[in-house]
This record gives structure tokens, C-alpha cells and sequence, in this order.
């Protein structure tokens, strides 16, 4: 079996996504943080400065969680190693929407190279 362009495109779309996606993550995590300290320069009573953290870290985490799988889908798909989990992180670099192109594309690109893994 020869190998094409299309796992290693699919590949490294997933990784770029991947990574914009634990960027995404790690910026609202860390404005979660921002926003906390500023309500507590501010003097809000009752620990309600600390409310803000949570909420924005529980958006933060569900980024990192497919930004981490997309990077591992994509390494897979490079490797031309197990067709599931590199189609996995190609959907999983669906997220967030902004981005959704390079992972209609990295989809597109394992599908179209299920041939070649192993």
C-alpha cells in the first residue's frame, strides 16, 4: 500500500486544531483567574469573587479535554496508527466553531485515507 497525502494532512489539521483549541482553553481559563482577583481587589463580601473561576474553568475544561484528544487523533493519523482514535480527534477538532473547518477537512482526510492504517 503506497502512502498518499491524506493521513498526514488529516494529521496535522487535527494537531493545529488541537492546539488552537488548549489555547482557547487556557486563555479562558486563565480570564477566569483575571476576573476573580478583580472582584477580590474590589472587595466583594462572602467569597463571591471566587464565583467567576468556576464557571469559566467549567467551560475551560471540556476545551482542553477535546483539544488534548484532537492532538492525540492527530499524532495517530501521522503515524498512520489506529483508524478509530485518529478519527476521533478529527471530530473532536470540531470544537470550538470558529475552527470547525480544519476539522470538516481532517475528517474528510482520514476517511478518505482508511486505507493506509494499519
Amino acid at each position: 500500500m503506497e502512502k498518499t497525502w491524506k493521513p498526514t494532512a488529516a494529521g496535522v489539521l487535527s494537531i493545529v486544531a488541537g492546539s488552537l483549541t488548549l489555547a482557547s482553553a487556557l486563555i479562558i481559563l486563565l480570564l477566569g483567574g483575571a476576573v476573580s482577583s478583580i472582584l477580590a481587589a474590589v472587595g466583594l463580601p462572602n467569597a463571591l469573587f471566587l464565583l467567576p473561576f468556576p464557571i469559566l474553568g467549567g467551560i475551560a475544561a471540556p476545551l482542553a479535554l477535546l483539544g488534548s484528544m484532537a492532538i492525540v487523533g492527530g499524532s495517530c493519523a501521522l503515524r498512520r496508527k489506529s483508524w478509530p482514535m485518529a478519527l476521533a480527534g478529527a471530530i473532536c477538532a470540531l470544537f470550538p466553531p470558529q475552527i470547525g473547518i480544519l476539522g470538516v477537512l481532517s475528517i474528510v482526510f482520514v476517511v478518505l485515507g482508511k486505507q493506509e492504517f494499519e
